[in-house]
């Protein structure tokens, strides 16, 4: 009974134990120190300690071993007490760790070689270095020496502790190590102004470090280098030179990598010329620009000139970048001009303008000076010269009669007021800026006053014409004048008469022609603007006039001769007394017939023939002729309101007596039925005939002794509908068989039509030859009805049609699953959705324990899943389901699954001998497919039975054991695959008897 209170420390040494205890009420003779292996048993160290020691030092130990420790203490009178205690020696610390890249952004790998002695386990702390947060916390197997930490950030430095396990002790080591830098994207660098670059990147917080180096790509110099912390997006580069091209370096650095990342170039804007001017150069139709040149770099310069207000670009010329003027040669006199000096560096451009300045104008050229007919007025013309304007001189016999001045844009310039039949001389200059030009002349006369009122006319006659006129007032010495042929503009005789003369007649000319003449007053040399008249001489009338019969095609011909002279045309008059209206023709000169088609057969109808010249018009004598009858027109068998009629109309074409119908069957054109009609009768019902049949009818028109038929017309008789229609779904092919019985009559085939319900889609059509009385629709949707239209068809016509209605067989459901999601009590039951459609699935699950259907569900035509809820624990199920389409069904495979059982309660254990244990358990609710008793030396653990029982036991007898052994017992429920299993138990065996007793 006396306590010893033993305790064991390590001091931070792996390899040994301090033991210390407390010496015993009365002391001790000695103490026996006995050190073993905690697994094995075996006897280590074996120490004896004398009196009043209560330490003792156990070295050259193990790191991280479990130890068994026995202290007895002898005492006096021979007795002893002891104490017992386990304790286990600190690990050592893993060797070399390291943590490296490898390269990546993103991972790290740590790598260790284990340390001396044994270990539990190890655990890995990964650290972000600079914000000092726990990135990871891995616990690992005695036996792992790496481990690969991903996810990480990259271009960051992360710390590790690696800490071996053992008990309640730990050894730790560190080591840090950086992740490869990522390089920043979308590098831009743009211009912020002439000295000024501006750098941008994205997805830069990957680097600890960016450094930049900018360079001057003309000198090839680097111009700025720097380092830029994490997280910066942009950086501008101050004092640059303008108009200067640089190259942008970008690298990321993070602890010892560094990568190097994209570059870009770009170009500072450039400075503008300053002072430019435009003045004029010595040689004529020249300018000069010039300019200062500006600071910094260029490529070259751009030089546009620019002509007039609007500044319209005439020249380009390209400099060097040192050059400060340029000539302008072989311009346009008088014009307006401005220059543009452009400073060019690499896409970026810098400008600047002149003021306008001007060339010496030209005078214009092409003046002229004309009266355009007037006795009172000039009008001076001339074709644009550049400049700003004009300046117009009229003179008198030297004399200045008006000064003008006009803007440019205006070629011309009336001058009102004059005096008939005078020489007058105009000057012009052009003005351009502050230049004149030198001025062109020219000289011209005022026209004479024509003569007035004057006249031609044929008075009734067909080879001559008279002319009149009035007399102008003063100014005129006598009349000329010019006869034409007006259409061939052929000159036929001159005029010439004295200032007292007011007519004259022109003989021997051409009967219905046109004339023209022109007469003019003369003073001088002059000639006054010319006066015309026009007329033509009277025609003379045709002759020969004919009427003659064409009958293919139907009409009249009329013929005539031409008279002497000429006609403008033919007008040709053609009527029936027997009808109001007339037909009026008007046909050529050259036209000496015309046929008149379209005219009504059997009438007599008169001509008459009018020749036109001009205004005037000259008729012939009458002519008159006959017609012929027509055939009948527009003959129409269409079928009749029964399927043994047809309906015979046509439309009457006039001159014709009775009609002649004839009825023939079309197969053998054998006549059949003669029906005589009276004329104004146009349709006819021919009853009795059979139905879905062809027919020929011709109808015989008569006028008089002429006899004509009409174009044979053919026509059906509508076909009977087929009887006793059915459609049936044939079974697994998605097809439909229709069927139906022919009616009496003929046809030429049947055509079906399938409708499918609820969609928009067109329906499908099909034919059948007229013997056939069944079809077979295959490539149909699974479980689908269609509405089924079946008509006999004879030529063009249908039947009525007979409707009936089909459905398809539908299609079963495929991939069938019964799933247990980890439950006693529930089952998922999964399908894939298969073609087509349904009304609804029938989805039924079994009891394959009871033998019974425990539910049936009806689910709609779009679910694919289903969870069975508050099933028998540890029982097995079976699941099918049915697609369901009206009456027609089709059914997936059946398909099993387990529930799983619930766990036995209730364990007990008793021994009621040496070597017999006693098991036994309830079970609550559910049942299973049997029990599983398993048995195993609780010490060792090592397994001792393992005994499969049926579902209706309950206890269990387990014998041939050791006894006094203490075992460990569990009980499982198993279900199919499925298991669930008690707690553990122990119990020991009896000792046996004989120890007992």
């Amino acid at each position: 009974g006396t306590v010893l209170n033993v305790s064991v420390s390590d001091h931070d040494q792996s390899d040994s134990l301090l033991l210390s205890w407390d010496e015993p009420e009365g002391g001790a003779r000695g103490y026996l120190l006995a050190l073993s292996s905690l697994g094995s048993g075996t006897l280590l160290q074996n120490v004896s300690a004398g009196p009043n020691t209560t330490s003792f030092w156990f070295h050259g130990l193990t790191p991280g071993t479990r130890y068994e420790i026995e202290v007895t203490a002898t005492l006096a009178c021979m007795d002893s007490t002891s104490q017992t205690i386990t304790a286990q020696t600190s690990p050592s610390p893993v060797r070399n760790l390291s943590l490296s890249s490898g390269g990546s952004r993103s991972s790290l790998r740590a790598a260790w070689a284990h340390g001396q002695g044994g270990r539990d386990g190890y655990r890995l702390a990964l650290w972000h270095s600079h914000s000092h947060s726990l990135v990871r916390n891995v616990s690992l197997l005695p036996g792992a020496s790496t481990f690969l930490f991903d996810g990480l950030l990259p271009g960051s430095e992360y710390a590790l502790t690696v800490s071996t396990l053992a008990g309640s002790g730990q050894a730790s080591t560190s080591t840090h190590q950086w992740t490869a830098p990522s390089i920043p994207t979308q590098l831009r660098l743009s211009p912020g102004s002439s000295t000024t670059l501006v750098a941008s990147w994205a997805d830069a917080a990957g680097a600890a470090s960016l450094h930049l180096e900018l360079r001057n790509l003309l000198t090839q110099k680097v111009s700025t280098t720097l380092s830029a912390r994490r997280g910066l997006t942009s950086y501008t580069f101050q004092h640059l030179h303008p108009g200067t091209q640089y190259w942008l370096g970008l690298s990321a650095t993070a602890g010892s990598h560094t990568v190097v990342g994209p570059n870009a170039t770009a170009w500072t804007y450039p400075l503008s010329p300053g002072n430019v001017t435009l003045s004029s150069a010595e040689e004529q139709n020249s300018l000069e620009a010039r300019w200062s040149v500006p600071g910094g770099q260029r490529d070259f310069y751009l030089v546009t000139l620019r002509e007039g207000e609007d500044s319209v670009p005439t020249r380009n010329v390209s400099l060097g970048g040192d050059n400060d003027h340029v000539t302008f040669h072989g311009l346009s006199p008088g014009q307006q001009y401005s220059v543009q000096v452009v400073v060019v560096a690499g896409p970026y451009r810098a400008s600047a303008h002149s003021t306008a300045a001007w060339t010496e104008p030209q005078a214009p050229s092409a003046v002229s000076l004309s009266s355009q007919g007037s006795p009172h007025s000039l009008l001076a013309t001339w074709e644009e010269a550049t400049g700003e304007g004009y300046l117009l001189v009229l003179s008198l016999a030297e004399h200045p009669v008006k000064n003008s001045s006009v803007l440019r844009g205006v070629t011309s310039f009336t001058y009102e007021g004059l005096h008939p039949g005078t020489l007058y001389t105009f000057e012009i200059s052009t003005v351009a800026g502050p230049y004149t030009s030198s001025p062109r002349c020219i000289s011209n006369w005022t026209y004479p006053l024509p003569p007035e009122q004057l006249t031609l006319s044929n008075g009734g006659h067909s080879t001559s014409l008279q002319a009149s006129w009035r007399a102008v007032s003063s100014g005129s010495t006598g009349y000329t004048g010019t006869l034409w042929e007006t259409k061939s503009q052929e000159q036929v005789r001159n005029v010439t008469v004295g200032s007292d003369w007011t007519n004259v007649t022109l003989e021997s000319l051409v009967p219905g022609r046109q004339y023209t003449l022109e007469m003019a007053a003369v003073a001088g040399p002059y000639r006054s603007p010319v006066r015309s008249a026009t007329d033509w001489t009277y025609p003379l009338a045709p002759a020969g006039v004919t009427l003659t019969n064409t009958r293919r095609p139907l009409g009249l011909s009329a013929f005539w001769d031409k008279a002497a002279g000429d006609v403008d045309q033919f007008h040709v008059q053609l009527y029936s007394k027997s009808h109001a209206a007339q037909r009026n023709i008007s046909v050529g000169p050259n036209t000496h017939n015309f046929t008149f088609l379209g005219l009504s057969p059997g009438t007599q109808y008169f001509l008459k023939v009018t020749v036109l010249a001009g205004p005037y018009r000259s008729s012939s004598h009458f002519a008159t002729e006959w017609t012929y009858p027509l055939s009948l027109a527009n003959v129409s068998v269409q079928p009749g309101r029964k399927p043994q009629e047809l309906h015979v109309s046509w439309v009457e074409s006039g001159g014709g007596r009775d009609h002649l119908v004839q009825l023939s069957a079309a197969e053998s054109l054998s006549i059949i039925r003669n029906v005589s009609v009276p004329r104004g009768v146009t349709q006819l019902e021919l009853e009795g005939l059979v139905p879905g049949s062809r027919y020929r009818v011709e109808i015989i028109s008569q006028a008089g002794p002429h006899r004509i038929s009409s174009q044979t017309a053919i026509g059906y008789t509508v076909p009977l509908p087929p009887r006793s229609p059915s459609a049936s779904p044939v079974s697994k092919a998605w097809a439909l068989a229709v069927h139906w019985e022919a009616a009496p009559g003929q046809r030429d085939g049947y055509l079906l039509s399938l409708l499918q319900e609820g969609s928009s889609a067109p329906p499908r059509n099909l034919e059948a030859g007229k013997d056939s009385t069944n079809v077979t629709v295959p490539q149909l949707e699974p479980g689908t009805c269609y509405l089924v239209r079946i008509w006999a068809v004879a030529g063009p016509y249908r039947s009525l049609p007979e409707n009936i209605t089909g459905c398809t067989v539908p299609a079963a459901p495929t991939n069938l699953s019964l799933t247990n999601p980890g439950s006693s009590s529930e089952l998922y039951t999964s399908w894939d959705k298969p073609p087509g459609r349904r009304d609804h699935y029938h989805v039924t699950l079994y009891s394959l324990s009871t033998q019974s259907r425990i539910q049936v569900q009806t689910l709609s035509p779009d679910a694919l899943n289903i969870t069975w809820t508050h099933l028998e624990a540890g029982s097995k199920f079976a699941v099918q389901v049915t697609a369901v389409k009206g009456s027609l069904k089709a059914s997936s495979i059946n398909v099993t699954q387990w529930t799983y059982p619930l766990a036995p309660v209730n364990l007990t254990l008793g021994s009621p001998s040496a070597s017999v244990l006693v098991v036994s358990w309830a079970v609550v609710g559910g049942g299973a497919e049997g029990f599983v008793v398993d048995v195993g030396e609780a010490a060792s653990g090592a397994a001792v039975g393992h005994t499969e029982l049926g579902a209706a036991v309950r206890s269990h007898i387990l014998r041939r054991l050791s006894p006094g052994t203490r075992y460990s017992v569990a009980v499982r429920a198993t279900a199919g695959p499925f298991h669930a299993s008690t707690p553990s138990l122990s119990h020991c065996t009896r000792e046996c008897d004989a120890l007992l007793a």
